[in-house]
């Protein structure tokens, strides 16, 4: 199902309706706008740890997908996974606080970037291991079948996770126990530096899937309504234990990580790759589809306003205090430890 749609002629753009669009472009819009501020963060040294990963080019799927999922549903995500939890319904300004490492974030501040979770929206974290919050989802699969909930868990990863074993130990568990799983990997070509047809002869993910017994597709992931009709079928299908893999052709506007400078990209890979925007192309689609552009206009210069408090939050929040290394660590029923700072300070103060 993966199609090549030229960004100059959006005939599939100009059908639908704009009532459908219109709320996946926010989101999408949301999402670019929070990973531009992410990434200013960084550069402004206020980010907690010395590394990010941006997820700007992948606004489709994060959408797409997340748009479908309701209360109960859970999910996990890779270390480029801010705007999948953003199109789940996260709070920016918690985000941002997490990322800066400050004490109003979703984990006090002691997740950052690449450990965001939030059981409250079905979050069982992010994870900075490639393919390691894979599992998971299995347990979580496993868990809603038993308790006849209809609830579905959901993976989301790279394409490197794609040559990871503990991939395909999941996905064989899940069409084995006809579990309520779906495993999303939004192939943005590149593995680090490595463009996924250097690292794998078969590139067309969803046959691996199919060989298991799961259901299959791989969808372009330029228009979000391509993507969320596709990921629909797959996810009511998940629902009734049918489990699903979905793979979303993106592509990575900026480097693996936010210091990355691409050195392994030619310039015209990276033109090429970028005219790619579903942004852009879903603002197109309205336009033709006859919404105002002074509208429009002013929708994104409300969202760039939202997404510039973030920053303002995340930089006057308060950072962790010291005697919070513990919290959600032990069992509440258990005393915490005493920080060698502290131990240290004590010991000095008797002597």
């Amino acid at each position: 199902m993966t199609q090549d749609v030229n960004m100059a002629a959006p005939a599939a753009a100009a059908s639908g309706s704009n009532t459908e669009l219109l709320p996946m472009y926010r989101d999408m819009r949301r999402v670019r706008s929070f990973e531009e501020r992410v990434g200013e963060l960084f550069v402004r040294g206020q980010s907690a740890g010395s590394m990010l990963h941006l997820s700007i080019g992948e606004e489709s799927a994060a959408v797409g997908v997340a748009s479908l999922m309701r209360k109960g549903d859970t999910f996990t995500t890779h270390h480029r996974g801010h705007g999948i939890f953003l199109a789940r319904g996260a709070d920016p300004n918690r985000m941002m606080a997490e990322i800066a490492g400050k004490e109003s974030g979703y984990c006090h501040g002691k997740g950052g970037s690449m450990h965001i979770a939030d059981m409250g929206l079905g979050h069982l974290g992010a994870n900075a291991i490639v393919g390691g919050g894979i599992p998971a989802v299995v347990g979580a699969g496993l868990a809603s079948k038993r308790a006849g909930r209809g609830d579905v868990s959901i993976a989301f990863f790279g394409d490197g996770a794609m040559q990871q074993g503990i991939l395909y130990e999941s996905m064989n568990m899940a069409a084995l126990w006809d579990l309520p799983v779906m495993f999303v990997c939004i192939n943005n070509q590149y593995g680090m530096g490595t463009r996924i047809e250097q690292a794998t002869r078969g590139v067309e993910l969803h046959q691996r899937a199919r060989a298991l017994g799961l259901r299959g597709e791989t969808v372009d992931g330029l228009d979000v309504r391509d993507v969320r009709e596709v990921a629909q079928d797959l996810i009511d299908g998940g629902r009734a234990g049918n489990p699903a893999f979905l793979a979303i052709d993106c592509y990575r506007f900026f480097g693996h990580a936010r210091m990355d400078k691409s050195p392994y990209r030619s310039e015209e890979d990276e033109t090429q790759g970028r005219a790619k925007d579903p942004v852009k192309f879903a603002r197109q689609a309205l336009l033709d589809g006859g919404a105002d552009e002074a509208e429009l206009a002013a929708l994104d210069g409300e969202i760039s306003a939202e997404m510039d408090a973030t920053i303002d939050f995340a930089v006057a929040a308060t950072p962790p205090p010291l005697t919070s290394m513990f919290r959600d660590v032990y069992a509440s029923d258990q005393p915490e430890p005493e920080p060698v700072r502290t131990r240290i300070d004590r010991i000095l103060a008797v002597e």
